[in-house]
Parts: structure tokens; sequence; C-alpha cells
């Protein structure tokens, strides 16, 4: 796909209205001169989502949410900024040559298959609910799957005669290529016959819940095949999908967290419980793009997958997977080797409930792991299993997370605490080139409590250079250099945004920073600041003098140090020199 100028996205920003857009998903009531709404992305009970239409972004002042037309639809819709866009361009009549692979142009090359599973779920719902569903319906009711449930989920069932869903389909006029290639029926000498027979049939459905597949279960009868799931085809692939991600989106971002499991009957059970934030991952190992998905459906991953080893091996692989993303699971163990649908039917939902709430960090998990393959009562295996744990442990820069690994460590294998600690590689610290940044302040931590005025004064400063372009000719000339590294980026590409555009506009410049995820979240957590609109030329001159007295006492403390490492009289003279001139520039910014 061609890249899309950063011009044209501006152009497609410009030319709709926030308030117009966001309204088509919230309702909107105007307060002064926002709108309030009650915010989509958590729990709220009161409007607290405020919506200025003259600065074109939202802001959600309970949960921190907050963005551009862009980001609202991005994060309600958990679509991509492509798709976004798309969507975007359509609303305000802008040509926009660009393919959605995973949406609109697929389906429209594949429609007659999506109907087909449309109307083929419709045939066999409708014949659970008859007088000929009556057994497997009783099989659900003994399996506590009732009515809602059958409804929600779309439940259904398919009957011994071969060749009913074949004539179903035919009277509705599809063709016979496209009934094939469907992968619900199949042809052979004696004619075409349904893949699916006597047998309960759980639609399977793609990211954006339209049904692409089935996955057909035996109930009243034996057969090696307990179930058989649709093959794969140009609309159904398995390493795409994931059980129940429609409905599960929106309860995983309220909940902050989402559980990952291994079947849709895991799905199922959780989802009768009340779990709603639950998906599943049709029984295959992990693969890049469902990790990719599941990352951005809420801040937290829980991993349940079944409790014997197998499913103790999938979740090594998950973690995997995920780890390579930045997400760091936490894991969900179930007693007496049982998988989620049988745990919560025999133990009920309190007992699930606790163990959502005491599941296991990653790295205990994979200590877990690699103990199961080891005799610790046989010393060469513990010398072996000793030796894989620090291998692991090495992997981790986290002192308290070693600390804590290491004290299980000692409890299991008997070696001394100082003995394992001493096999640790030291963690990495700055290198050269970073030498002067330790004695530059830490990175905030994004919380208001605790800021230091150099901090504040970065942080305020490139607030308002969000806003004026006042504020963006007073850091131009007056500041050199933000003491952050974080601020300094994002300081410098505000100043160049506004050199190439003329003007500042916080919806506009959010394009800039999509895809600098530190960037985005430091612009986020500065247009999170409670300052007021307006701010006079005095004050974002003292926010300057207050960075330029940090930057030059940073100098005199770095000057300090090289001082000491020098032995001859001249050198130790040129920098005393040195720092007598700013300590005299500072006195000067302090006391003008």
């Amino acid at each position: 796909m061609k890249q899309i100028e950063p011009d044209k996205i501006l152009e497609i920003r410009n030319s709709i209205d926030i308030v117009d857009v966001i309204s088509n998903y919230v309702s909107l009531t105007p307060r002064g001169k926002n709108f309030f709404g009650v915010c989509p992305f958590h729990n709220d009970s009161n409007p607290s989502m405020s919506v200025a239409k003259d600065k074109q972004i939202y802001k959600c002042f309970s949960c921190g949410a907050a963005g551009n037309v862009f980001d609202f639809i991005q994060n309600y819709e958990n679509i991509s900024f492509i798709e976004t866009l798309k969507k975007c361009a359509d609303m305000a009549n802008i040509p926009l040559d660009i393919k959605i692979s995973n949406n609109d142009a697929i389906y429209d090359k594949h429609k007659n298959l999506y109907d087909i599973y449309e109307n083929s779920t419709k045939f066999y719902h409708n014949i659970l609910k008859s007088v000929e569903g009556r057994q497997a319906r009783e099989y659900l009711e003994s399996r506590q799957i009732n009515d809602d449930v059958i409804n929600t989920f779309r439940i259904g069932l398919s009957l011994k005669n071969r060749g009913m869903l074949t004539k179903f389909l035919t009277n509705n006029n599809y063709n016979k290529k496209d009934m094939l290639d469907s992968g619900l029926i199949l042809d052979n000498e004696k004619g075409t016959y349904d893949i699916y027979a006597n047998r309960i049939m759980f639609p399977l459905e793609d990211l954006h819940g339209r049904i692409v597949g089935f996955s057909g279960r035996i109930y009243n009868e034996d057969d090696n095949s307990k179930y058989i799931n649709t093959r794969e085809t140009e609309i159904f692939k398995k390493g795409e999908t994931l059980y129940n991600y429609e409905r599960a989106s929106l309860s995983a971002r309220n909940d902050g967290y989402v559980i990952v499991m291994e079947g849709f009957m895991d799905v199922i059970r959780a989802y009768t419980i009340g779990i709603k934030n639950v998906i599943a991952t049709m029984g295959t190992s992990v693969t890049e793009k469902q990790a990719n998905v599941i990352k951005r459906m809420a801040k937290e991953v829980y991993l349940c997958f079944d409790g014997d080893n197998a499913g103790m091996k999938a979740t090594n692989a998950c973690i995997r997977e995920l780890e390579r993303l930045g997400v760091s699971p936490k894991v969900i163990r179930l007693e007496d080797d049982m998988d989620p649908d049988e745990y919560i039917k025999k133990m009920g939902e309190e007992k699930f409930r606790e163990h959502i709430k005491n599941a296991m960090s990653s790295l205990d998990f994979k200590l877990l792991y690699l103990k199961k393959n080891y005799n610790l009562n046989d010393s060469n295996d513990v010398a072996l299993y000793t030796e894989e744990c620090i291998k692991l442990l090495n992997q981790f820069d986290n002192e308290y997370k070693r600390e804590l690994a290491l004290s299980k460590l000692t409890s299991d294998t008997g070696f001394d605490l100082e003995f394992l600690r001493s096999k640790l590689k030291p963690i990495v610290t700055d290198t050269i080139e970073d030498k002067i940044d330790k004695i530059r302040p830490i990175e905030p931590q994004y919380k208001q409590v605790g800021l230091n005025r150099y901090e504040k004064a970065q942080i305020n400063l490139i607030y308002y250079m969000l806003h004026s372009k006042e504020a963006i000719a007073i850091y131009n000339k007056r500041v050199s250099h933000m003491p952050n590294k974080k601020y300094r980026m994002l300081a410098r590409e505000i100043s160049g945004f506004y050199y190439k555009y003329k003007k500042i506009n916080i919806a506009d410049f959010m394009i800039y920073t999509e895809k600098d995820k530190e960037m985005n979240d430091t612009l986020h957590f500065i247009m999170n600041q409670n300052l007021r609109d307006e701010v006079d030329i005095n004050e974002l001159i003292d926010y300057t003098n207050v960075i330029r007295e940090y930057n030059i006492d940073a100098k005199i403390n770095y000057l300090h140090q090289v001082m000491k490492e020098k032995n001859d009289i001249e050198s130790k003279t040129k920098i005393f020199d040195q720092i007598y001139e700013l300590v005299r520039e500072r006195c000067e910014i302090k006391y003008r």
C-alpha cells in the first residue's frame, strides 16, 4: 500500500468536526464552550468526557483517555489507523486510494461466502430451536448452556441428513462453486453433500463480527472427532481469528484486562458467570497477528489455558509471542489439570474469580514451567535446573523481580542466595554517551504527584507550546536544551511542526506523533495537565529560566565530577573557570 502524505491526513482531519463524529457514538450535551458525554472507554456513570470544538480534541477527566477524532474512532471501534483514515475520508467525501485488506476489500471480494455463512448460521440455529433439536437442547442444558447463551452465541444444529444445507443453499440461489469454496459442502462421484451432520454447531466470527466458519461438536453418539472445524478458506484463517473478539472488546476496554483461553467452550462458560472480557485462540498456538490484536484490547492480558502439560506448553509459547510485543501477561493456573470450562462448572464462579485476582507473573510461570522438567531430588537435575533459571533471570533488568526469583530458587535448590546472585550478569547501565544524563532528574512516571520544579517547568512550557505560537517563539529563543529527553524530543517536534505549517493545532499535531508510542504517551500526559487556558509572557519566561537554571546546574555538577578526575593544576584551573562563568550566569538568571 502506498504511503499517505501527512498533508492528506491533515486535510481529512480538518474536513470533519469531532463533535459531529463523536455524537454518532455517544450522546453529547453542550456545557460552556465544550460538549460533555459518558466516556465509552471505562465504566462511566457520570458524563466525564469533554469534547472541545475549538481544539478538535476529546478528553476524559476520569480515565485520562484523550486524542483527536482519529484516536476516538480507532479506540472505539478497535480498528487500524488506515481503516480509521478511510472511514473519516468517506465521511468528508475525500477520495482516498487505499485498500483495507482486513475489512472492506475482502468483504466486497468474497461477499457471497460471507452471505453463505450468515444464512447457514440462521439455518442451523432454527433447526436447534425446532422440534428436531429437542435432544440437542437437552444436551446443552445438561452442560449448563441455556437459551440466553444459545441466542447470544447463535448456536445451532446440523441433522443426520447430509443434504439439508446443500438443498437450503441451492434453493437460495447460491452457485455450486461458492458453496464448495465455503468449505461447508463437498463434492464427489455421488454428488454434493454437507460436511456437518448430527453435530451442535458453534459459529466462528472474524475480528469484525462476521461469521466465517463453524466448529461442530458431537453430542449423542461416539466419534473419533469430538470437534470438526471448518477448513481454512479465503475468509477463514485460524491464525487471524480470536473467538468472541467483538463481544469481548468493549468489556476488556472497560475492565482494563482481557483473558485469553484455548477453546470456545471455555469462553462460553466464562460468559455464563458474567465474565465477558474473554477470548479464545481456537486451540492453536498464538500467532503474531493474534498477539498484536490481543495487545490492543486492554492494558493487561491474562492467560488461562488448560491445566495439563499441553496447556502449560501453550501458555509458555503465548507468553513468548506477547513479550516480543512488549506485553508481560499474567497467568491463571487451574489445579487438577482442569480446563476453564470444567473448573467453573465444578468449583464455581467465586473460586474462578479468586484465581483471576491471584494470577501469577509471567516470570513465576516460566520458573514453574522450567521446574516441571526436573527432579529436584536429583543433584544433577538441581544443577541443570538452576543453570536454566539463571539464564532466564539474566534476561530481566528489574532488580526486584530478580531478587524475588532468587529467593524462590534458594528455597527450591538449597543453594546459598549470595552464590546464586554472583551467577547473575550485572544489569546494563547507561553508556558513556549518556554519562551527563546520570545527574539529570529521573524520568517522570506520568503522575502529577512528586514532580519537581524542573519537570513542572518543562511540562507547563510544552503545554502552552501546544496552545500558542507565543510560547513556541519563547522556547525557540530562550531554551536550547530540555533536560528530560522525552520532553526535549516532543518540544523539538512541536517547534518543527510550527515552522512547517505556520500554525499549531493539537488535533493536527497528534497525527505527527501517531507512529512514535513514547512521544504519543508523553503528549497525552501533558494534555491531561489541568492548567488554565491562558498564560502571560512573564510566566512563560519564568518556565524557561527554571529550565536554564537546571541545565547550568547539570553542567556545573558534571564539571565538578570531571575536575575530581584531573590531577594537574592547569586542567583543574580551566575547569574551575568554566564553573565560575556558569555560576555567574545562573545568578544573573535568578536575580535579574
